[in-house]
């Protein structure tokens, strides 16, 4: 189980500026099997494409590609911030580390 969830807002912690070490942005998808998530604006690659029935022009797309999930950290109140587990009225629920408040 991973401490990231899909909408949460993380900041890139590592990799180059290209990639968009620094930034922000919310989490789109998560690929737990190969422990990867797709962040919106981060990581955008190129990729060409023929003219299909969805894509009726075709040319050139821009898309997010994934990145590591260790690469990336959770933002509460504008900081980054590690994620942990507590049970508070006998449910689990994430909680922000630096402040102790509880997420979700």
């Amino acid at each position: 189980m991973t401490k990231i969830k899909v909408g949460d807002t993380v900041r890139v912690m590592t990799g180059s500026t290209e990639k968009g070490k620094g930034k922000e942005g919310k989490v789109l998808k998560i690929d737990h099997k190969n422990g990867k998530v797709l962040v919106e604006g981060i990581n955008m690659i190129k990729r060409h494409s023929k003219p299909s029935a969805q894509n009726q022009t075709g040319g050139i797309i821009e898309k997010e590609a994934p990145i590591d999930i260790s690469n990336v950290m959770y933002v509460h109140k504008g900081k980054p911030t590690r994620i942990g587990f507590k049970e508070v009225d006998g449910k689990k629920v994430r909680f922000a580390k630096s402040t102790g408040d509880v997420i979700d």
